[in-house]
């Protein structure tokens, strides 16, 4: 039952995705994420990551990854996810998991509190929202690419200010 009642926020949402939409992605956002994880924004992130450290996750398939990512982030994956991938990283240090708009992140950063990980972090919006800011975003060789790969052709009308990839360039 609530996966139909989200499908239709979703869908009616879709229908007014036009442009920069903040209250349709907010409401779509906020229908889909956990509050079980406490979530940063993409301006405090961006300002965090001058001064501060603190681990980075990417959340998404291996194919999103590959497009674009956040500079420093690393990937994680989610139906692929594994707790050791990350067994070096102390259980008091900060973490901020984010995927495409912050689902599947809100998830990981369930498992990672569960797994006794003390600071976890969902980026509200995800990699949608960072783009849709102007955020800068990279490839694999760490070169700052205007592509992020928009998970579906659905899902992909989120995504404003970037190209939507399904292809690393």
């Amino acid at each position: 039952m609530k996966r139909v009642f989200i499908m239709i926020v979703f869908l009616l949402f879709s229908f007014f995705s036009r442009g920069q939409n903040k209250l349709g992605f907010d409401t779509m956002v906020n229908s889909l994420i956990s509050s079980e994880v406490d979530t940063i924004g993409t301006t405090e992130l961006a300002d965090r990551q001058k001064h501060e450290h603190f681990i980075l996750l990417d959340a998404r398939q291996k194919e999103e990854y590959d497009v674009s990512h956040i500079r420093g982030a690393k990937y994680v994956g989610y139906t692929d996810f594994d707790i050791s991938s990350i067994a070096d990283v102390p259980k008091t240090e900060t973490i901020v998991v984010y995927c495409s708009i912050g689902k599947r992140s809100g998830d990981i950063g369930e498992k990672l509190k569960s797994a006794g990980y003390e600071n976890v972090l969902n980026l509200y919006g995800g990699i949608f929202d960072w783009t849709n800011r102007g955020m800068e975003v990279v490839n694999d060789e760490n070169e700052s690419v205007r592509c992020v790969h928009p998970y579906s052709t659905l899902w992909g009308i989120w995504i404003n200010n970037y190209d939507k990839c399904y292809e690393p360039r």
